[in-house]
């Protein structure tokens, strides 16, 4: 097995974990959801949709991961470095969107004492 196969099995594998993410932390959500509309406790789809954006979120970071990791280290040509650059483009954009709609604030702000804090979801 040579160099690009290696690095073509990581990216596969990275990308499953990626997919993995997302697939499992819908599911916890939605379990944690259901746990607590059944105890009827306060603001349950608020806390759904952090925990659902949170595990995006993280897919979404591998994706790119994977990704960059193909592009980069196999024989990148300009066609596929700029076929990256839009996929990163893409998944930057989602990812601020999600983190405005998790926290109420862009990633680069900072909460009222200064510090960069992600919200509580309370789990």
């Amino acid at each position: 097995m040579g160099f690009q196969e290696i690095v073509e099995v990581i990216g596969q594998v990275i990308d499953g974990a990626g997919v993995a993410a997302i697939v499992v932390g819908a599911a916890a959500a939605t379990v944690f959801a259901v746990r607590r509309l059944l105890r009827r406790e306060p603001d349950v789809y608020s806390r759904f949709r952090r925990f659902l954006g949170r595990s995006i979120l993280l897919g979404l970071e591998l994706l790119v991961a994977a990704d960059i990791i193909r592009t980069v280290a196999v024989a990148p040509t300009f066609e596929t470095v700029g076929v990256l650059g839009l996929i990163v483009v893409i998944r930057t954009f989602l990812s601020w969107s999600l983190e405005l709609e998790i926290t109420g604030r862009w990633p680069w702000q900072k909460d009222r004492n200064g510090a960069h804090r992600p919200a509580d979801d309370g789990t």
